[in-house]
């Protein structure tokens, strides 16, 4: 009997998927739940389980293909066995042992076309991508070690005579890459495109500045650290105080924590807070729930586990969904100051950055002072400057005075 393998529901809003790639083929005995195929959507990629035990019996939907929620792509043959394949051997010269054939290798479009123009073999190189996949970088450090270790080498004998030379001469010099390349847009990359765009010309938006002393939480942290980690098994960072304190600036600030709906204002009185995290494939906020209600350390548990998880690629789409202000740490790239830009529907998104030690005027002497610019984009149709201003005053308050948001003063 025949079952169907069609893409599942992806989540609100999400209506069609990319195949990114098939992890079984045509003949493989698969078990019930084990993965089959790989979905690359504008959120997140995400694995596709087999409905059944049995044989891979087709594939419809190749990988590259574009395919709507609902989409048969594949059939199972339920129940059936495979034959035992024999093992795969390469063909050998007479005389010579038979070799066994390399397992496929996890690499993209522009990792293969590096690889073929610089006469590099995938199997050769040493994955440093996600699940073991060859990355473009990758291949470039191959070929630069094959260059080096190939510099001067003696050729094992003299070579037979050339024939006469082509007229036309090779598109790339053997070793180099080439000086272009195409590479299709992902579905993840294009959505960021399309979002950015329209944060860009949807929102009246403005970005206003300031500048906050990280002297005191760095004391904190300093003071608590061995004792935090040891009780709770995670670290205490910079994060969860900024978390804390933009829920102290929402609550007094609803505006920012809103939404517009057509010619309504939606205010929320729950704190869903999106964490900008960068992976492999572009920009992703995970949303950590109900921010307001969790510690310290609950706030950096869920935040190291989505951090995590966004990067293996392994966050469900629902968390990705519905957080009502966003806060994007650039100051991990060495960003000084920026201006972040808006994550649709939501109205705010405050930018942290590179903490750098500033001469700043204390009580009428000049010291040296962890120093970092924040910087708050917002939506000016329903936010008034004196509103943001103020927003950001109250954000600088709490992390400079961290007990202020334990005394909720």
């Amino acid at each position: 009997m025949s079952i169907e393998i069609r893409v599942p529901t992806l989540g609100e809003s999400v209506t069609e998927a990319t195949i990114a790639r098939w992890l079984k083929r045509p003949g493989d005995t698969v078990a019930q739940d084990e993965p089959l195929v790989e979905l690359e959507t504008d959120k997140v990629n995400l694995e596709v389980p087999s409905p059944a035990s049995g044989v891979l019996e087709a594939i419809l939907v190749e990988a590259g293909k574009d395919v709507a929620v609902g989409t048969v792509v594949g059939r199972i043959a339920e129940g059936a066995v495979a034959p035992a394949p024999a093992p795969a051997v390469s063909a050998a010269a007479p005389g010579e042992p038979a070799r066994a054939l390399a397992p496929e290798v996890r690499a993209g479009p522009a990792a293969r076309k590096e690889a073929a123009e610089a006469g590099i073999a995938l199997a050769a190189v040493t994955p440093t991508g996600p699940k073991g996949t060859v990355t473009r970088e990758d291949v470039r450090a191959a070929a630069a070690a094959a260059a080096v270790h190939g510099a001067g080498a003696e050729p094992a004998m003299a070579p037979a005579p050339a024939a006469p030379p082509s007229p036309a001469p090779p598109a790339v010099a053997p070793g180099r890459a080439a000086r272009e390349e195409r590479v299709r847009m992902t579905r993840l990359r294009k959505r960021i495109a399309e979002r950015l765009k329209e944060a860009q010309n949807t929102a009246a938006m403005l970005t206003t500045f300031n500048e906050v002393d990280m002297s005191a939480v760095i004391a904190l942290r300093e003071r608590y650290q061995d004792a935090f980690v040891k009780k709770h098994g995670v670290k205490l960072g910079f994060m969860s105080f900024f978390v804390k304190a933009s829920i102290e600036a929402l609550k007094a600030f609803p505006a920012v924590n809103a939404e517009i709906d057509g010619e309504e204002i939606v205010y929320k009185h729950y704190y869903d807070i999106g964490v900008a995290v960068s992976t492999d494939q572009g920009l992703v906020v995970p949303v950590v729930r109900d921010a307001d209600l969790l510690s310290f350390a609950d706030i950096e548990k869920r935040i190291a586990d989505l951090g995590k998880r966004a990067r293996e690629g392994k966050l469900a789409i629902e968390e990705l969904q519905g957080g009502t202000f966003t806060i994007t740490n650039g100051g991990i790239f060495g960003s000084l100051l920026s201006t972040p830009i808006l994550n649709p529907p939501q109205v705010g998104i405050l930018g942290m950055h590179k903490i750098q030690e500033r001469p700043m005027v204390v009580a009428g002497r000049i010291e040296p002072r962890p120093m970092m610019y924040l910087a708050l984009s917002y939506d000016h149709r329903i936010i008034d400057g004196r509103e943001a201003v103020s927003f950001l005053v109250r954000v600088k308050e709490c992390i400079e005075a961290p007990e202020r948001m334990l005394l909720e003063a």
